[in-house]
């Protein structure tokens, strides 16, 4: 019985301090912000700016667990195809250019459950 009280103080000690941590998910709003500035780039190319490549680096620090990087994948293929004209090849190329190693391909053909 004493044990089962130990677990339950335990328990409890332990939902209260997540509360702390302010853990938050990666909402497609933050992807949305973090490349806002890359738009004129994926759609027309040309050069990438500062502002644009600090998105990306923000993005991918951003996407810490499986699952963030997963919502980014979904965010940044439906973000894609709900503002149309967004360039495929822009867009694959984009973290080589900013120099950011993103662990999956941006393209509309990524299995975003498959990223790791």
């Amino acid at each position: 019985m004493a044990g089962a009280k130990s677990v339950c103080v335990l328990l409890l000690c332990m939902v209260l301090s997540a509360a702390m941590f302010n853990v938050e998910a990666l909402t497609c709003g933050t992807v949305a912000t973090d490349l806002s500035q890359c738009l004129g780039y994926l759609k027309n190319g040309g050069s990438v700016s500062a502002a644009c490549c600090k998105g990306v680096e923000a993005l991918n620090n951003a996407a810490k667990t499986t699952q963030d990087r997963r919502d980014a994948c979904t965010c940044l293929k439906t973000t894609a195809a709900q503002l149309g004209g967004v360039n495929a090849n822009y867009a694959a190329a984009l973290p080589g250019l900013c120099r950011v190693n993103i662990p999956y391909k941006i393209s509309t053909s990524t299995n975003c459950a498959s990223i790791k």
